[in-house]
């Protein structure tokens, strides 16, 4: 099922339950109630309430959207220092230079099609992944410069592998959820605190009120949504996150992908 039709299945469900709440309270009060007025320590109280959710919620929303940007800059990182190994290579004989972009290629094409999908759905990446890196770091090692060019090639190289091997700890390290079990608690509990708050206000039948309770439901639904989907670094689903490895390998990880 899709992220953005589960939003919109959240956010009717919680608007129907606030409109369905509102509507039977207000049947259901005492003829004499007066909801014309709300006395002034509820009002304080709801404010604080809301003011205090806000800033957790600011607060996750900034943590997530952080450790989103620091995943996606180890992803360019490997991407691109695999890259420049793949072009550096250019420089020794043909036989070489076609065994070690073979190297970068299969790490590449392993990584979209197995690590991908095992990180996006929340697992481990496989360990096939750091020896195929181990392997081209040993070729790339024990290949001896035979030319001035080469000599000064050679360091580079080894550095270029050794970041990517630097950005793929980083990528495996941050694949796991960004905030933990009792904050997810203390976001959704607060959600609800907030949102039957309105209930305190003595809120009444008219369109303006009603409509004001349903878009304020809707916009919390909305942002732990974006919370949630956020705490994904690498997405929920499909490979749209490798998209530096697309760009910089298009003819090994589109046809990857694809399969």
């Amino acid at each position: 099922m899709s992220e953005w039709l589960v939003l919109a299945i959240a956010m009717v469900l919680v608007c129907a339950l606030v409109l369905a709440c509102t509507l039977i309270r207000h049947r259901r009060v005492a003829a004499d109630e007066d909801t014309s007025e709300t006395p002034d320590v509820i009002e304080y109280m709801t404010m604080m309430v809301g003011v205090v959710y806000a800033i957790v919620l600011g607060l996750a929303i900034a943590g997530v959207w952080e450790a989103r940007g620091a995943a996606e800059d180890s992803v360019r990182r490997e991407a691109q220092s695999l890259y420049e190994v793949s072009q550096r290579a250019d420089v020794y004989p043909a036989a070489v230079r076609d065994r070690i972009r073979g190297e970068v290629d299969a790490y590449v094409s392993h990584t979209v099609a197995v690590d991908w999908p095992r990180l996006t759905s929340g697992k481990d990446a496989s360990p096939e992944g750091a020896e195929l890196l181990g392997t081209l770091r040993s070729d790339v090692t024990h290949q001896s410069p035979a030319t001035e060019l080469q000599a000064q090639t050679y360091q580079p190289l080894l550095d270029h592998i050794a970041a990517a091997d630097d950005a793929r700890h980083s990528r495996v390290q941050s694949s796991e959820s960004t905030l933990p079990s009792v904050v997810w608690f203390g976001l959704l509990v607060g959600g609800v605190v907030t949102v039957g708050l309105i209930f305190t206000l003595q809120i009444r039948r008219s369109g303006r009120e009603l409509l004001l309770a349903g878009l304020f439901s809707a916009l919390i639904v909305f942002l732990l949504f974006m919370v949630w989907s956020f705490d994904a670094p690498y997405g929920r689903e499909g490979v749209d996150s490798a998209a530096p490895f697309q760009d910089l390998f298009p003819k090994v990880a589109p046809a990857v992908a694809g399969r």
